[in-house]
């Protein structure tokens, strides 16, 4: 095996875990195992093109004398012409082992598509991961360079676990990144504020109509980096809301239930629902600064976010009923919502009556009702704020 001191393993395992846990930190790694195997190109292929779609792209990183190298690229590649297809997953092979050095010299995928690159010996493993298939690493040396010796296949090797686990956590994380930033998306849809605070009442971070809500102080704001209310009866009821939170969240086994309050807004507007509930958290978690409870604030009198042509296909509305619909939901009087769509008020009756007939209510109160609580909400894009 070639010589890999405690100080070079240290520093390639360390990129590997830096890679894991932020894609930019692909390029060092890369890096790394470029020098370590006297390699002009190493790519990691994370994603291969759909043999089936000529528009479908792959997705790699790859580093080396060329453009974008260390950054996670698209790219076009007809993987039909390569002959390392089809390899037994998780084992070191070189080119040798697959054909002859003739054989490899004439082949037309060298020729098209590694000649061009300086590209002439190669050592590859097809990598396994629990969640995203099999991902495949690719070494290569110019022509005028030593082949991979059975050394280089015995390190690349001991390598691969580490790799394939860096790989794994990424997959990981991604997958929870992914759904965390889908929920937020979905309560952003239905008009809920959330904020995030520590320990201190100090805000973390905040969505956008948490955002909305502080900003315009009717009811709740921001006072020295805090979380406060306009009147101080409730002030000391959020204060004791958020106490009660983090005392729950210390006790041991103890599983609360969030609390609740309304708060008064001083410009008369119904008033604003608030929920306190603490975040669930490891031992290992703890420490100051850490976000440790979530606020959710309602605006019961906030318009509706949900989106027209989801409407529209839930209930079997036409394009006119939907926006009437959507009226009334925010609160209108028919009346209002006439003047609104700028319609006469006997053609917003007649909507009325279609609504009822395909939705199968006999109140509007009941239709506020049905379209609040259905997932219209939940169907429209990214707000714009």
């Amino acid at each position: 095996m070639n010589r890999l001191d405690v100080e070079q393993f240290d520093s390639l395992l360390s990129a590997l875990y830096e890679a894991c846990m932020d894609n930019a930190y692909w390029d060092d790694a890369l890096e790394q195992l470029r020098a370590l195997f006297s390699a002009n190109y190493v790519t990691l292929i994370l994603k291969m093109p759909d043999s089936q779609d000529e528009d479908d792209l792959g997705l790699m990183v790859s580093v080396g004398d060329m453009q974008d190298s260390g950054k996670v690229v698209y790219f076009p590649y007809r993987h039909n012409l390569t002959p390392f297809v089809n390899q037994a997953p998780d084992k070191v092979f070189t080119e040798e082992d697959l054909m002859s050095p003739e054989e490899w010299h004439d082949s037309p995928y060298r020729i098209h598509w590694c000649a061009c690159n300086d590209v002439y010996h190669v050592m590859a493993v097809d990598i396994s991961t629990q969640d995203s298939g099999t991902l495949r690493f690719r070494l290569t040396r110019p022509e005028n360079s030593e082949p991979f010796s059975d050394n280089d296949k015995a390190l690349c090797q001991f390598l691969l676990p580490h790799i394939r686990r860096s790989l794994n956590v990424r997959n990981l994380l991604d997958r929870s990144q992914t759904l965390g930033s889908l929920y937020s998306k979905a309560i952003s849809r239905l008009s809920i504020a959330t904020v995030l605070i520590d320990e201190n009442g100090q805000i973390l971070e905040e969505n956008v109509f948490a955002k909305e809500i502080l900003e315009s102080g009717d009811g709740l704001k921001i006072v020295g980096g805090r979380l406060e209310a306009s009147y101080p009866s409730d002030n000391r009821e959020l204060r004791r809301l958020i106490k009660d939170a983090f005392e729950h969240k210390r006790g041991e086994g103890e599983h609360a239930l969030p609390e609740a309050m309304s708060v008064t807004r001083p410009s008369g507007e119904v008033s604003l629902g608030v929920v306190v509930e603490s975040i669930p958290s490891t031992a290992w978690a703890e420490g100051k600064g850490q976000p440790a409870a979530v606020v959710y604030i309602r605006d019961a009198v906030g318009k509706s976010q949900a989106s027209n042509e989801v409407a529209k296909k839930l209930f079997g509305l036409t394009p006119a009923e939907t926006a009437l619909s959507v009226q009334l939901a925010n609160g209108l009087s028919l009346e209002e919502a006439a003047e609104a769509l700028n319609i006469r008020r006997n053609t917003a009756r007649a909507h009325l009556r279609a609504i009822f007939s395909k939705t199968g209510v006999r109140r509007q109160t009941e239709l506020v009702r049905i379209f609040l609580n259905s997932v219209a909400a939940l169907g429209q894009g990214d707000q714009e704020h």
